[in-house]
């Protein structure tokens, strides 16, 4: 029986979205990864944005802070923060999905997935563990943020993970599929922890429209710093296809990860 407080709750939305996300690794690994039509549509999607020599550094040395150290600084705060709320299971949550979307990415990606050779390489670069060290630390933060700061926590998770996921497509280190499973397994390990610490859900309003605000940053500092067509005017649609696709998706994981994450 569904009373209104089971509605009220983040338990079912919390694996509804994780089943979703689980749905969308799993299409994205056959279409991008194991079809032929799939490669060459990435492939091509990663080669239609470049960036100047100065442009290229900027991104480089911005990606070079992503590393197990940061991630696990990220993860050491949500500890923290959890504790400091007096939620043991907020902070064990935290830790739990910061190491098993970092763990799963890496498993998957050097043991699991293998890529066919239709003529564009075999060497497998899906999921994007830079990303996923992002992501995974904007679902921590989110899980353990009190709502008050929420949007802000959105805003900031939003900008970092497009700026990062984008950067490594412009840098030539990862296709948009791979940005899109890391999108993805971060966010079945958010929905599986949200559900597991289930509580009181809270409208999200803010969140997306900082989301939005955050994600939509990103990408204007990309253009700034000389994030380019790689084919003139000619490539501009669909390089704008290419960057809004990753922002709009980076939008919804965000919103999705704030939306069953509980009003402890």
């Amino acid at each position: 029986m569904i009373t209104d407080a089971t509605r009220r709750d983040t338990a079912i939305p919390a694996l509804g979205v994780a089943v979703v996300a689980a749905v969308v690794l799993l299409a994205t690994v056959r279409i991008a990864l194991q079809s032929s039509r799939g490669q060459h549509w990435d492939n091509s999607a990663m080669t239609t944005v470049v960036a100047g020599n100065d442009a290229q550094l900027t991104l480089l040395s911005g990606l070079g802070y992503v590393s197990i150290g940061a991630i696990g600084l990220v993860a050491a705060g949500c500890v923290l923060v959890a504790l400091l709320r007096g939620n043991l299971r907020l902070a064990v949550a935290a830790a739990v999905l910061i190491a098993g979307a970092n763990i799963t990415t890496q498993v998957l990606k050097r043991v699991l997935l293998d890529r066919p050779d239709f003529g564009l390489g075999v060497l497998n670069s899906l999921p994007s563990g830079h990303t996923t060290v992002v992501a995974s630390a904007t679902g921590a933060v989110l899980l353990v943020a009190p709502r008050v700061l929420r949007p802000v926590t959105a805003a900031v998770g939003g900008f970092a993970t497009t700026l990062v996921g984008a950067s490594t497509i412009v840098a030539g280190w990862h296709r948009p599929a791979d940005v899109v499973a890391a999108l993805a397994i971060s966010l079945v390990w958010t929905g599986v922890l949200a559900a597991m610490i289930h509580g009181p859900r809270h409208p999200v309003t803010g969140t997306f429209v900082s989301s939005v605000v955050g994600c939509g940053s990103a990408l204007v500092v990309l253009v700034a710093i000389g994030v380019r067509p790689a084919y003139g005017w000619v490539g501009f649609t669909q390089a704008s296809l290419v960057l809004g696709a990753v922002t709009a998706v980076t939008v919804l994981f965000v919103v999705a990860a704030a939306a069953v994450s509980p009003d402890e």
